[in-house]
């Protein structure tokens, strides 16, 4: 039996949620970013802003300058997350079988759900129903018998629709998916649609009707390398198959505890200031793996630097003699690394993760250093940054003018709680 799958979509997510919150903006232009920064982007604008040409990631500035009239709110993410939370929820009480995509978007699979709440359309509309009552969210919903069609539906159709509702099956996939261009085609950028363009294939049809074989052949002449698998991977795209099931846990066993910081350049060109945040990345790392039980065994870290006009990069690891979440081991290990292949450019990004992960019920004693009571006092650490915040308690180095963990600690991926 063909499965019902639906990708759910919430338009304009921050700034549907703010305008809920805001009764008095429902008939004004809204968006959200930070109205204090002029130069920083909007996460999200409403179809009032959007009509009058504000786009996600243009400049608060900009955006001002096209619409004087413009409410931007800054972001509270922890609002967001609750109310994604909410809304899977939702979801939940319809089928027990969803799967998150991105904060605003969610695969459901309810192809067990027509008995009890009736057709394909009927259980969309009760969706939006419900979902717009609770929490002020107009969803949009992409149905189709696999996840790619699904996503596809929702993109390229649905939110193009008053009912926000659109079907994409193999029966009208010829018609209505084919004939668009291959830059609409799902996991396709820019670059990729540059490539597509150069082999004579300007839409997403002209993929899928090549024969398999055909379009390796192609690929290969285009890259001048094997990339058999990427050409398989697009076909199966352009042709709607996919085989990858709708999970409702998404999150398997951990490889890697990772935690990045973009800077600005300009004010880390010294080891002693730059030395501070690789610290707090380490911090926030050991503290991470601890929370979920882990210990790792092999440090990495990944540095961008620029002198302002050209920039590299690297990335080296190194294996740890016992596996560990300890802060000052793994930061020693981070340090030594940095210190051999830095070539002294200031510094844009900085990357620390910890791979080779292990359970950490169990860890190496030594003879030199009473590990079990270091082990005490960093969980007692993450303890009462649990309960009071990761400001709570942190190192002195942080109060330091290269420190960012305080800023951080207001925020959610890099933006305001």
């Amino acid at each position: 039996m063909s499965k019902v799958i639906f990708l759910v979509d919430g338009q304009s997510f921050y700034a549907s949620v703010e305008k809920a919150a805001h009764p008095e903006y429902q008939n004004k232009p809204v968006a959200v970013g930070d109205p204090a920064r002029k130069s920083g982007i909007i996460l999200a604008a409403c179809p009032l802003a959007k009509a009058k040409g504000v786009t996600t990631a243009s400049r608060v500035g900009e955006a001002l300058a096209l619409c004087p009239d413009l409410v931007v709110i800054r972001p509270r993410m922890g609002q967001y997350i609750t109310i994604s939370l909410l809304i899977t929820k939702i979801f939940e009480s319809i089928t027990d079988q969803v799967e998150p995509y991105s904060i605003d978007e969610q695969f459901l699979d309810v192809t067990g759900s027509t008995a009890l709440f009736g057709s394909e359309d009927e259980i969309a509309h009760l969706i939006q129903s419900r979902v717009k009552l609770s929490t002020g969210v107009w969803s949009r919903v992409g149905i189709g018998p696999t996840k790619i069609l699904a996503k596809m539906a929702t993109d390229n159709f649905a939110k193009k629709r008053n009912d926000g509702v659109f079907k994409l099956g193999f029966e009208n996939m010829e018609r209505d998916l084919w004939p668009l261009p291959v830059r609409q085609m799902f996991m396709v950028g820019s670059r990729m649609t540059m490539h597509f363009l150069r082999m004579g294939l300007p839409t997403i049809g002209d993929i899928a009707r090549l024969e398999l074989g055909e379009f390796k052949q192609r690929m290969r002449r285009e890259f001048r390398k094997q990339s058999d698998i990427q050409a398989e991977y697009y076909w199966q795209i352009a042709n709607g198959k996919d085989s990858s099931p709708v999970v409702s846990s998404i999150r398997g066993a951990l490889k890697s505890i990772s935690h990045g910081k973009a800077l600005r350049s300009s004010l880390y060109g010294r080891l002693e200031d730059i030395e501070v945040v690789l610290l707090e990345l380490v911090v926030e790392v050991c503290r991470r793996a601890r929370r979920h039980g882990y210990q790792g065994r092999v440090v990495s870290v990944g540095a961008v630097e620029t002198d302002g006009e050209k920039a590299s990069s690297f990335g080296r690891q190194m294996t740890l003699q016992q596996p560990t979440s300890l802060t000052h081991e793994v930061a020693q290990a981070a340090r030594k690394l940095f210190i051999e292949h830095w070539k002294g450019m200031p510094i844009s990004r900085l990357f620390i993760s910890l791979t080779q992960l292990s359970d950490d019920s169990v860890y190496q004693l030594t003879l030199f250093e009473d590990r079990n009571a270091a082990y005490a006092i960093e969980r007692a650490t993450d303890h009462i940054k649990d309960r009071y915040g990761s400001d709570a308690i942190m190192r002195a180095s942080s109060l330091l003018e290269a420190g960012v963990a305080r800023e951080r600690a207001g925020q959610i991926g890099g933006h305001f709680k």
